[in-house]
């Protein structure tokens, strides 16, 4: 059974991507900084259909210093790994003249330098049996833009370069590298937006909705079936036409 590791797997977006690809056979490793109560549900479910497996591992991603003693410890733990899934992230938001600058920096560390050097450890594996899958979860705001987010936006951003950069370096050796781009999603990361907003942000896409967690773990599977071998360095964009 192949080994896929997911970042803020434990909850909203990353749980639901960690279940989707526990249910195609693979023995998803969730990461986050503690196990919540939907996470244990979930875990019983998949073990009761017997397909997958869904385990968990405690970790902080901000203690950077400690990212490749915790990759280490993965490998010993589980066996090599085949794919990775850098979901976690802070969606911070925050006009840029009023933000305080250790905000700007918990941003940068948590959704740009964390992922980065998680990815060069957890690559190893991959590139020693030469075949391997990245999703970087990315979003849509990487682009588009969007008032009040402009720190989080260039997270993104930096992300989006950082996936096609790295398919060119890794591809020779068969691991694919690729981005998921969603739009707003329910989850606890928009859960400050208000329902005429997310009404009003609904009336701007093409399918005037908005979508779901499910949607967005669909491309992530995607991305780590065989249909999607030769699919690399690419953004695959989940937001109900919201950037159309």
């Amino acid at each position: 059974m192949r080994n896929v590791l997911v970042t803020g797997g434990s909850r909203g977006l990353g749980l639901g991507i960690a279940q989707c690809l526990a249910r195609c056979g693979f023995q998803v490793i969730a990461l986050a900084r503690q196990m919540s109560d939907s996470f244990s549900t979930a875990q019983a479910e998949i073990a009761a259909e017997g397909i997958g497996r869904l385990e968990f591992h405690a970790f902080d991603l901000s203690q950077v210093a400690e990212i490749p003693a915790q990759a280490r410890m993965l490998r010993q733990q589980f066996g090599p790994f085949y794919g990775l899934v850098n979901n976690a992230g802070l969606g911070t938001p925050g006009i840029l003249s009023n933000m305080p600058d250790g905000d700007i920096a918990q941003l940068l560390r948590l959704n740009v330098e964390a992922p980065l050097v998680l990815t060069k450890y957890m690559l190893r594996s991959m590139m020693t049996a030469r075949e391997g899958r990245v999703v970087n979860i990315t979003s849509i705001v990487a682009s588009t833009g969007y008032s009040g987010m402009s720190a989080y936006s260039a997270t993104k951003a930096a992300m989006t370069g950082f996936t096609r950069s790295l398919a060119r370096e890794v591809g020779p050796l068969g691991i694919t590298v690729n981005a998921v781009a969603p739009g707003f999603v329910d989850t606890a990361m928009t859960s400050e937006l208000t329902s005429a907003h997310r009404a009003q942000i609904a009336r701007r896409s093409a399918m005037a909705r908005l979508p779901e967690v499910a949607d967005v773990a669909a491309a992530v599977e995607f991305l780590f079936s065989e249909n999607a071998k030769n699919i690399t360095g690419t953004v695959m964009t989940v937001d109900a036409g919201n950037t159309a």
